[in-house]
């Protein structure tokens, strides 16, 4: 498939929004929903196999007005500097139900502790896959979670995070939720409707929204944000704010949303394709 507009396939799938792809030679693997999917990108040509373009198109964001986006949140230096450092970033597409998963395993934890989580539950709970002689295994399903023992899941690695898990699975099965339909409820809405499940907070909540349910307002802050936002955003934000952020080393929940609040204010509707370039920009400068 030949690009018509501007994608970095390995600033998009290194940036922090998903674990479960790995490089292998020149091709990237990833157990996209129930499959396989291999990609790769040489220069403006864009190959894979296990998905049609129309998946693909939509998976990697590539619908998405990249120059629209660059331009409604390129709003100071700093900024600038990541947009032109990361040209081509966009924000992919992810399950609903995978991404939460992914997220709840994210809590205090970096990313390589994160795929771990998820390959241990893939490989425990999951189908096994075969593609290119390599095997891979799909992501448990909610139904498969919400009847595991807690002990099982803690077995994957997951600490405390196993009741996370385990008690969201049950409540999206009890309940009969569609996560999908969130992608039709407002942002502050959905966002709301998102920390009733066990374990998902604020930044989870905003994760999920940006990552999997086409909310690209949400604006997920952690402690690497919060540096952001200390280090150039500092003068834009209430002094009172500014000395609270500096006073301890979290976040609570009213500080929270004053941040996201100002990212949305400044940024625009797609403050969180801000997020994203300046989350992987602050992370690869040290």
């Amino acid at each position: 498939m030949w690009l018509d507009v501007r994608f970095d396939l390995d600033f998009s799938l290194c940036c922090g929004q998903v674990f479960r792809w790995k490089r292998i030679g020149d091709w990237w693997y990833g157990v996209v929903d129930d499959s396989v999917l291999k990609v790769r990108q040489c220069g403006s040509e864009l190959m894979f196999e296990g998905a049609d373009e129309e998946f693909v198109r939509y998976y990697f964001g590539l619908n998405d007005d990249l120059n629209e986006i660059s331009h409604c949140i390129d709003k100071d230096p700093y900024i600038h500097s990541a947009l032109k450092r990361f040209t081509g970033l966009r924000l992919v597409r992810q399950d609903p139900w995978n991404c939460i998963v992914s997220f709840i395993c994210s809590i205090q934890k970096n990313i390589p502790a994160i795929e771990q989580m998820l390959q241990k539950m893939a490989t425990k709970f999951g189908e096994k896959l075969h593609f290119d002689g390599e095997v891979f295994y799909r992501g448990p399903t909610v139904e498969q979670l919400a009847v595991a023992s807690e002990d099982e899941l803690r077995s994957c690695g997951l600490g405390f995070r196993a009741k996370y898990l385990r008690l969201t699975a049950k409540k999206i099965c009890d309940e009969t939720i569609r996560l999908e339909t969130l992608k039709t409820v407002p942002y502050l809405k959905a966002r709301e409707q998102l920390i009733e499940f066990c374990g998902v907070g604020l930044k989870v909540a905003d994760c999920v929204l940006l990552f999997s349910l086409d909310k690209p307002e949400a604006f997920p802050v952690d402690v690497w944000m919060k540096r952001v936002m200390l280090s150039h955003y500092a003068n834009k934000l209430d002094p009172a704010l500014v000395a609270k952020l500096k006073s301890h080393p979290t976040l609570t929940d009213k500080e929270y949303s004053k941040l996201g609040d100002f990212a949305r204010g400044y940024f625009g509707k797609y403050a969180g394709y801000a997020q994203e370039y300046l989350y992987h920009y602050e992370r690869t400068q040290h």
